[in-house]
């Protein structure tokens, strides 16, 4: 094995690097011309010099000043930074398009303006050259390397926290049975039955209800119409299926299941649609062919409205399995949503592993939880103000005090919470986090207790370039799709509370392999918060007790009914047999 010898930089910013010409570059890679009059070492060390005393006094001297400083500290420390200036992370592998995309790790060139220093940048170009190089040696070939960025020591960002969870070889496993592949000439042939939906909520409620929508159609054998995005009052987003979806890549994926279309034919435009307001919670596939399909064999069209939570989630298992191929296959985002995402997720990949955080500390939150932020009086009562205006907003079990919903694992985590959990967890003063969601309540105070302990914190704005968001401004959709993308990409994925767009992420990790996913077990983990006599120590060992199951691990969905197969797809959607292979 050939030995490499050890480099040591020394940080010049990149400004000065600018300001040198060419020669004088050049001036600083060639070694001076030796001086022709002889020097010290050539006359202290001429062969006559071992008779000296001085020479043997010397000697015995350099060799105790040496043993001295190997026993007193390491010299590795008198390196200014580390001989290894960038790093090569590990990719990950896809199973959908446009999600899990192998990243690659890109030096950073400044691009996030709003806390690189001059050292960052002068070891990001230093890391470009040595990128280079390596692609020289390996020749493409991806080898694990040490985590090496912006002068943390391997030591830093190696951590257990960083460590996936077993995944016990399970893998995507959609094989449908005989005599669901035999019913779909008969559906895709259909031309008198149409399905139009209209969903409603946030961008990944949408998700769930458009997943369910498939399975309507496929359940009435009714071609789906594309479904239609009702407008958000809350943020008052416009945007359309072909906006935020890859429709062509949504048809084509379900070409063999259902049979999708941007409009109604003209022989349908002109009748009058069956509409549905009142679809219960939780139906059966027989509720929903007794309730509509005598209707729509005679009307030709069935709309329906408010799909959230109306189809059961314990449906046959072919049925489970096409929840799977929509939700982790078919709904990938549209090209331009896509490619940022992926860009955003690369430059936070750039810095070293991640951890995502979806923090839910928005107004809205606070108030429909029942919740208080804990900020400070002044925000308490902004919030119990808005939830005596509009009582229609509040989710939450009214009878209980805050105090109990607190202790009850209902509320979201606030800043300090989610602070203390990551590092009771292990996480690293110098990991690298990226938090999606909204503002929160407060700005940037409310994250205070967060940016102190875990200073590289970002968000989709801080990781963009100048303009890069403006087509993007004023679309929630939009945004709410970054955050997904980079949030899946990440090494490390946790919500401060439950939601959509977490309960989604969750299941797609698990699709992918069981990603790191941390789900924080407030029940029993916030009475110990409050304690104040507990040691650090023993607290630390407490809380990585509570969450030693909690690190995403294959969990299968059939041990409790009502659980949603998007979220937990073992074991209708993945086996872990050795014939394990997706039929798509």
């Amino acid at each position: 094995m050939v030995k490499t010898k050890k480099v040591s930089y020394i940080a010049v910013p990149s400004q000065v690097i600018n300001t040198l010409s060419s020669s004088s570059l050049q001036s600083l890679l060639v070694s001076p011309k030796k001086s022709s009059k002889p020097s010290f070492t050539k006359r202290f060390f001429s062969p006559t010099s071992y008779k000296s005393t001085k020479f043997w006094f010397l000697t015995l001297f350099i060799f105790g000043l040496f043993g001295m400083l190997k026993l007193g500290f390491d010299l590795d420390y008198l390196i200014p930074f580390s001989p290894y200036p960038c790093f090569i992370t590990q990719q990950h592998n896809s199973f959908s398009k446009g999600y899990t995309k192998p990243l690659l790790a890109l030096a950073s060139n400044g691009e996030n303006h709003a806390q690189n220093t001059f050292k960052d940048e002068f070891l990001s170009e230093l890391g470009a050259v040595s990128n280079i190089e390596n692609n020289k040696v390996s020749k493409g070939v991806n080898q694990p390397q040490a985590l090496i960025t912006h002068g943390y020591s391997e030591s830093d960002e190696d951590t257990e926290f960083w460590k996936q969870p077993d995944g016990m070889g399970y893998k995507p496993c959609l094989r449908f049975t005989r005599d669901y592949k035999k019913q779909t000439e008969a559906i895709i042939k259909n031309r008198r039955k149409y399905l139009l939906v209209v969903v409603s909520g946030g961008m990944n409620q949408q998700r769930n209800q458009i997943v369910d929508a498939v399975v309507i159609a496929r359940i009435l054998g009714a071609a789906l119409v594309v479904p239609i995005l009702q407008v958000n009052v809350i943020w008052g987003d416009e945007s359309e299926f072909s906006d935020i979806f890859d429709l062509k890549h949504f048809k084509k994926v379900l070409a063999n299941d259902v049979r999708i279309v941007s409009s109604l034919p003209s022989t349908h435009i002109m009748t009058r649609p069956v509409e549905e307001k009142r679809t219960p919670l939780h139906v059966s596939p027989q509720w929903i062919r007794a309730r509509y399909l005598r209707r729509l064999n005679r009307d030709g069209v069935l709309l329906l409205r408010g799909l959230d939570s109306r189809l059961s989630k314990d449906l046959p298992s072919d049925l489970q399995k096409l929840r799977c191929k929509v939700a982790f296959h078919a709904l990938s985002f549209a090209p331009p949503i896509l490619e940022l995402g992926n860009t955003l997720a690369e430059r936070m990949r750039s810095k070293g592993p991640y951890l995502a955080l979806h923090l839910r500390m928005e107004k809205d939150v606070w108030v429909r939880t029942g919740c208080l932020p804990g900020l400070s009086p002044e925000f308490d009562e902004i919030i119990n103000n808005e939830r005596k205006q509009r009582p229609e907003l509040l989710t939450a079990k009214s009878n209980m005090t805050y105090h109990k919903r607190k202790l009850a694992g209902l509320c979201p985590l606030n800043a300090v919470d989610v602070t203390r959990l990551l590092k009771a967890l292990g996480a690293p003063k110098s990991a690298k986090i990226f938090w999606a969601g909204g503002q929160p309540l407060g700005g940037k105070e409310a994250l205070l207790p967060l940016t102190r302990e875990f200073p590289h914190f970002y968000n989709k704005e801080d990781l963009a370039m100048p303009g890069e968001l403006e087509p993007f401004a004023n679309k929630a959709s939009f945004m709410a799709a970054l955050d997904y993308i980079v949030s899946e990409n990440s090494d490390v994925f946790m919500p401060s509370h439950g939601g959509n767009m977490g309960h989604v992420i969750q299941g797609h990790r698990a699709y992918a392999g069981h990603k790191k996913y941390i789900t924080p077990n407030k029940r029993h983990m916030l009475p110990y918060f409050l304690s104040s006599s507990l040691p650090e120590t023993e607290f630390n060992r407490i809380i990585k007790e509570l969450h030693s199951e909690s690190w995403g691990q294959p969990e299968l969905r059939s041990s409790k009914a009502g659980r949603d197969v998007t979220k937990y797809p073992v074991p209708e959607c993945m086996c872990n047999d050795t014939h394990s292979h997706s039929n798509l």
